[in-house]
């Protein structure tokens, strides 16, 4: 079986680094899987450029002045939104036309506009499409927020500034979606149960065909007891990740809140918690007055925040909405215990007081959180370190290891292509 993953980057974004996780976990199970990206960063023999690098800037610069002139000329908001009204020609690639399964990931800016896609469709192959967030059934955002403009037809989109209006290029590309899906063809994978139940509630996917299979996890770790999570005098690593930590997703205003609110309402647990941040900070001082022990790395690579993982009692995500957040999982195959508000995929990675804790966002989701944190320490202190890291490395390599993820991909391929 020839399988070609279509994704922007190889390893430049969350969707980059599991959509090559997951052909190599394709191969490894003996399907020829490749991809084609916009932006190769990394040496495989099996990723391939499209185009070159000032080719590719054409698409891409062509969207962003779309989007620029249709949002008020708001640059605030310029990469919060996609229009796929431009890309790169591909229904004529070797590894398209050769392929027996065409995979589409995160093919914005200008990957793939929707009018390739269509063109991809008619060589009469299945077609498969990864969301790795909500833009498939949006009309222009990755993550819809409290907007429920999708469940309907979009325009009047809060991303559009004074432009909006029931006519915006919002609602226009959400039209044009409406006829591309409409000549069937296309199998839709949520990444979470979370994401799916949200592009049930769309407009656009309402009756289409979504399956949910999660991302495979980077590597196998020894579900050995992994290490002792207490420092000298029982003090406990608190480690929270993301590309960017103040991403306004990221929600790093709420864990600066909740480090205040366990300051002042759980004190002798304030003292035993340290906490790192790993990360690229767009602005240098988010973090200046954080108002407990507090480590800022910087971005780091793989093996570096593995070491982190490996030391952490806790990996908390203070986002305000997640598909099916990476640092959960890897922090759980490390043995780490996640802390998260339940508020996206975070259920489909944690069982609420066994293998993490889930935090209901409420009111006051800072108090919440610093009780939440609360739970979770009272679950490290009670249970085991042997039998707590155990399990938890145990439930994420039986929901998300690359062998049951790429298993699980080659029966939904095997199934379509039968039919």
């Amino acid at each position: 079986m020839k399988v070609i993953i279509i994704n922007r980057s190889d390893s430049r974004g969350g969707a980059a680094v599991v959509s090559e996780r997951l052909m190599e976990a394709l191969r490894q199970r003996g399907v020829e899987a490749d991809m084609l990206v916009l932006e190769k960063r990394l040496p495989s023999r099996f990723v391939h450029r499209v185009v070159g690098r000032w080719r590719a800037r054409i698409p891409f610069l062509l969207e962003r002045l779309q989007i620029f002139l249709g949002n008020g000329r708001n640059r605030a908001d310029l990469f919060k939104a996609d229009t796929a009204a431009f890309g790169v020609p591909l229904h004529h690639d070797p590894l398209v036309t050769e392929a027996d399964v065409v995979c589409l990931a995160w093919i914005n800016q200008g990957m793939l506009s929707l009018g390739e896609i269509k063109r991809i469709m008619a060589l009469g192959k299945p077609v498969v499409w990864i969301m790795h967030d909500m833009w498939c059934f949006t009309g222009i955002c990755h993550h819809a927020g409290e907007c429920e403009g999708y469940m309907h037809e979009c325009g009047m989109c809060p991303l559009l500034g004074r432009k909006a209006s029931l006519r915006d290029i919002s609602a226009g590309t959400l039209r044009r979606k409406k006829r591309l899906y409409s000549k069937g063809g296309i199998t839709f994978v949520a990444v979470s149960n979370w994401l799916r139940e949200r592009a049930r509630g769309s407009s656009l996917l309402r009756e289409a065909r979504v399956e949910v299979i999660g991302n495979p996890v980077p590597t196998c770790v020894s579900l050995a007891p992994l290490s002792d999570k207490r420092d000298h005098g029982g003090s406990l690593t608190v480690l929270i990740a993301a590309a960017r930590l103040d991403d306004p997703v990221k929600g790093l205003p709420i864990l600066i809140d909740t480090a205040a609110r366990l300051r002042l309402d759980y004190p002798e647990l304030a003292e035993r918690l340290k906490f790192v941040a790993v990360g690229a900070l767009k602005n240098p001082d988010a973090l200046k007055d954080f108002p407990l022990p507090l480590v800022a790395t910087g971005p780091l690579d793989s093996h570096e925040l593995s070491q982190l993982y490996r030391r952490a009692a806790i990996v908390i995500s203070t986002s305000l909405y997640e598909t099916l957040p990476g640092t959960l999982v890897e922090g759980q195959l490390h043995g780490a215990l996640p802390v998260a508000f339940d508020r996206g995929g975070q259920s489909d990675i944690i069982t609420d007081g066994v293998t993490g804790v889930l935090v209901p966002f409420g009111d006051d989701p800072a108090a919440c959180m610093a009780a939440g944190l609360q739970r979770g320490v009272e679950m490290i202190d009670s249970v085991p370190a042997a039998e707590l890291q155990e399990r938890l490395a145990r439930e994420a390599l039986t929901r998300f290891s690359r062998t049951a993820v790429a298993d699980s991909y080659i029966n939904l391929f095997n199934d379509l292509l039968k039919k």
